[in-house]
């Protein structure tokens, strides 16, 4: 078994397309800005994340329809150095909810949300900065 990717179910598939390709600089694989389906891949690494347009997942499964409410994800993406992954972002538009700081004694977060409201984690490992 291999996890493929997280999809995340959104309304607003242009703003979230934004966020992820513009903001984070995530890689988009076809160029889909309106949807209904794009997936996002960093630069190294083999995990991806997807966006699905809410209202097409709802014509699956009909309870999708209903507004989401509270925090039903988080995507945790891992930087380099989140200082100045944080620095740009924020000259993109990002606004940080926390962060940069210590979580633990072994990584370094900052929190921000998409323009749904899902959490975003940024991590950095200090394990792999020696």
């Amino acid at each position: 078994m291999e996890l493929a990717q997280v999809r995340l179910l959104v309304t607003d598939f242009a703003a979230c397309y934004r966020f992820y390709a513009d903001v984070l600089g995530l890689k988009p694989q076809s160029g889909a800005t309106h949807g209904p389906y794009e997936k996002f891949s960093p630069h190294t690494g083999s995990a991806g994340i997807a966006l699905q347009d809410r209202a097409m997942m709802a014509e699956v499964l009909a309870e999708l329809g209903d507004t989401a409410t509270g925090h039903r994800s988080l995507v945790v993406l891992r930087v380099d150095d989140l200082d100045a992954y944080c620095t740009t972002i924020t000259s993109r538009g990002a606004a940080l909810l926390h962060g940069p700081a210590l979580m633990t004694d072994r990584m370094r977060v900052a929190h921000l949300k998409d323009p749904e409201g899902n959490l975003v984690e940024l991590q950095e490992w200090l394990l792999l900065r020696g």
